[in-house]
């Protein structure tokens, strides 16, 4: 491609693709025109229009500032002569400073002692899940939950607290390049997280006249961290009104240090 453009592509048969592939492909590119002494500590991204999986994405870089510190770019992503994403891209040389976190939850049930959802489903709930075998298909994220899913309990009829967990990982190992660890993370932090908005309506996203779209969609990095290995990914949908919901997402390692925070709003409108 031309000077600071950068070609992606989908890997999956969904018609449409899928958010976190825009912000991994996004931060690759953005990443691959700043020095390697600076890490990522944010990327905020606006969905624009919906992509198509059947055609490439390319990625527009403007390099906005190059300081003493901090390096910032903004991708534009576009498909067929029409801008589908676009995102700021924001890059930190490593320096300590005061810290403090919001800790864990809860403890959680390591991943290695929990089911598959697919395997921990009756025959019943596993036949009216239609909706889970696109997901295992098409999204390239492997996920535990450490407590039921709310999606099953809404689908029963049931509210529940606008909160829920999952250990998450990339499928594949990703090398050792920290650049494309974060990019895996990008890519792992859309799923789910919208929808922890939904439980306490007796909601989800399968519900019959919802119309759902990522509107918006930010992450930022505390600490450099492997994303092919598991990471409890806590969920709270803070709000919903206005047909939009909004949640925040918390990055945990198995000893509770928080490496990465996430937040996204959509549209959430229901049609009767």
């Amino acid at each position: 491609m031309g000077y600071d453009v950068f070609r992606g592509s989908a890997y999956t048969q969904a018609p449409r693709i899928y958010g976190g592939q825009a912000l991994g492909q996004s931060l690759v590119a953005a990443g691959l025109t700043v020095d390697r002494d600076r890490q990522v500590h944010s990327l905020h991204g606006h969905f624009v229009h919906p992509g198509r999986s059947d055609t490439p994405v390319d990625y527009h870089v403007e390099r906005l500032r190059d300081g003493g510190s901090f390096t910032t770019r903004q991708v534009r992503a576009v498909q067929n002569d029409r801008t589908i994403f676009l995102a700021t891209a924001s890059f930190q040389r490593p320096e300590k400073g005061l810290e403090h976190q919001t800790p864990v939850s809860a403890p959680a049930t390591p991943p290695e002692e929990l089911p598959r959802l697919e395997d921990s489903l009756s025959e019943e709930e596993l036949s009216e899940a239609t909706w889970l075998l696109p997901l295992l298909t098409n999204i390239g994220v492997e996920f535990r939950f450490p407590e039921e899913y709310p999606r099953l309990a809404n689908r029963r009829g049931e509210s529940r607290p606008p909160r829920q967990r999952a250990w998450i990982r990339t499928p594949e190992r990703l090398g050792d390049d920290i650049l494309v660890h974060a990019a895996g993370f990008a890519y792992c932090s859309d799923l789910f997280l919208l929808s922890a908005a939904l439980p306490p309506h007796g909601r989800h996203i399968d519900t019959p006249g919802l119309q759902l779209a990522s509107l918006d969609h930010t992450v930022w990095w505390h600490a450099p961290f492997r994303a092919d290995e598991w990471h409890l990914y806590e969920q709270h949908g803070y709000r919903m009104g206005g047909g939009r919901g909004l949640s925040r997402g918390y990055l945990f390692d198995r000893d509770g240090n928080l490496l990465a925070s996430t937040a996204q709003e959509g549209l959430l409108r229901f049609r009767d």
